[in-house]
């Protein structure tokens, strides 16, 4: 059964875009649960199939019931457009221990038995130190599962939230919604979410956050009850091609009229980047990236702008042009 959110006036001026590595985290492990979320990342499991192993998941996986509520207070909406894993778990740590209680039990509540087990009477039992010990798990997996692979992961999201602020600035909300997911429909200011579950909420000027997600997929993620913001997560663009290698070879049209350095650089901005992404991509110093990004804007081949606490470039239609014209 689907998902109902109702906007007024002000929801429509209040929504935003937002990237999360506590969410990633969360998902990153849900996805070593989960065989069917795991089609497009055999290349990361390769990565860290040792190191995972090390890590004791079972009471975040006991939480993560197959269908139903997963404790919002352990993965609530993102505090800003660009917070830190830092950021995002000290808000974590600080929850009130009978509010985390509470969404505990919803969730034990989905799963048969989840309740009864002794990790979940545990759990229960004294919900303080449940929550400095889920805290703990969930950093020693940011260390272990996500933080070696956020740049690579944050330059997609990212490239995801700029694609999509200009598909909104050009279409409107309503129109955008629909292209995020097909599950999704706008219908004189209500989005419909079809998927698993059953949810209706007014928004009440809080607005909504849209937050792309790459270990998500192929889930769509809504709800979030009071006091949380009205959050909506979906599959990020271009997952596909997450883990590929970039090519090794770049136009040597392009090599010979820019020089190697930039004009990789200026090949590898298929989607917006900022520098640190591209440096890890390319395998190149983040000064040098830094250097050749400076002498493409200057030429006119890129822009920038800033988004959170983050620079993304992007080619401009000269550069597009030639970039496309040297391959």
């Amino acid at each position: 059964m689907p998902f109902h959110l109702h906007f007024g006036e002000d929801d429509l001026l209040n929504c935003r875009f937002a990237v999360s590595p506590l969410w990633e985290t969360h998902e990153a492990v849900r996805t070593l649960l989960r065989p069917d979320r795991q089609g497009y990342h055999p290349a990361w499991l390769r990565r860290i199939r040792t190191a995972a192993a090390s890590l004791d998941l079972e009471p975040l996986w006991l939480l993560m019931p197959r269908h139903g509520h997963s404790p919002d207070c352990l993965m609530p909406p993102p505090i800003g457009p660009a917070a830190t894993f830092e950021e995002e778990i000290a808000a974590v740590r600080g929850i009130d221990p009978e509010v985390a209680r509470a969404e505990m039990a919803l969730s034990l509540a989905d799963t048969p038995g989840a309740a009864e087990s002794p990790l979940g009477r545990a759990l229960l039992a004294e919900p303080a130190r449940a929550v400095q010990e889920l805290t703990a798990t969930l950093e020693a997996a940011w260390r272990t599962l996500v933080q070696p692979v956020w740049p690579r992961l944050r330059a997609l999201l990212e490239a995801d939230v700029a694609f999509h602020s200009r598909r909104l600035a050009e279409v409107g909300l309503g129109g955008l919604l629909p292209e995020l997911d097909r599950r999704f429909a706008w219908d004189a200011g209500t989005l419909t979410v079809d998927w698993k579950g059953e949810h209706v909420r007014e928004l009440g000027g809080q607005g909504l956050v849209l937050m792309p997600s790459v270990f998500s997929w192929p889930d769509v993620v809504s709800g979030f009850d009071p006091p949380w913001q009205p959050t909506l997560v979906y599959p990020a663009r271009g997952i596909a091609g997450l883990w590929a290698e970039p090519s090794d070879r770049t136009p040597e049209a392009l090599v010979r009229l820019l020089g190697r350095g930039r004009a990789a650089v200026l090949a590898a901005l298929d989607e917006p980047a900022t520098t640190t992404a591209l440096a890890h991509r390319l395998g190149l110093a983040p000064s040098s990236v830094s250097a050749h990004l400076a002498a493409l804007r200057d030429a006119g081949l890129l822009v920038s702008r800033r988004y959170g606490h983050q620079v993304l470039y992007e080619r401009t239609p000269l550069g597009i042009a030639l970039a496309s014209g040297g391959a």
